[in-house]
């Protein structure tokens, strides 16, 4: 029996990386694998659990086949690596660091993924983006904007999208996402 893909994106600030790591236990006791993104830029300054390389030895891996998918984003290069594939086969549960950009893309090789929208009142984003202080406050803004592009979608074909507020306490958020993983995958496989 085949796994199901969980898509996981949101905007920068939302939290994606510190939803990720804490709930990465509770995730693989329930048999789903969490990625580890491959990135063009050094591991340190990723903020997330990701491996750093050059924009050489990414291209390098693309041409051999080693990304399932790939995307770029803000002047990087993101890629998931082929491994998944073997996982899902498997039936193994895979959870990734997508972005919202590259959605139906990957709606088209993973049909059956379950597209996990993480959330954040604009305050509250505004907030953790000027603490992190890796943008000006122009760029903040136009983050902000480029944000509510996206505040409206519910689905993208008749794929739903799940959305899972993040602006609280990040243990209710890990909470809410294991229960929706629960009622989104059949039960038998989770």
């Amino acid at each position: 029996m085949d796994g199901r893909l969980i898509y996981l994106m949101g905007p920068s600030g939302s939290g994606k990386d510190s939803l990720i790591e804490a709930a990465r236990g509770p995730l693989q006791a329930l048999g789903c694998e969490v990625v580890r993104r491959v990135i063009t830029r050094s591991a340190e300054s990723a903020g997330e659990d990701a491996e750093g390389v050059t924009p050489e030895e990414f291209e390098r891996r693309k041409e051999e086949g080693g990304f399932s998918l790939f995307w770029r984003a803000n002047g990087l290069d993101y890629g998931i690596p082929v491994e998944i594939d073997q996982w899902l086969k498997n039936g193994r549960h895979v959870l990734v660091n997508g972005s919202r950009g590259y959605l139906s893309i990957a709606l088209e090789r993973y049909p059956t993924m379950l597209p996990v929208l993480l959330t954040v009142k604009d305050g509250v984003l505004r907030e953790r983006l000027v603490r992190r202080a890796r943008e000006s406050l122009e760029d903040i803004d136009a983050r902000l904007r480029r944000n509510q592009l996206f505040a409206g979608e519910d689905s993208i074909g008749d794929t739903q999208i799940f959305r899972l507020d993040n602006s609280g306490d990040l243990a209710d958020t890990v909470s809410n996402l294991l229960s929706m993983l629960r009622l989104s995958v059949k039960p038998d496989q989770i």
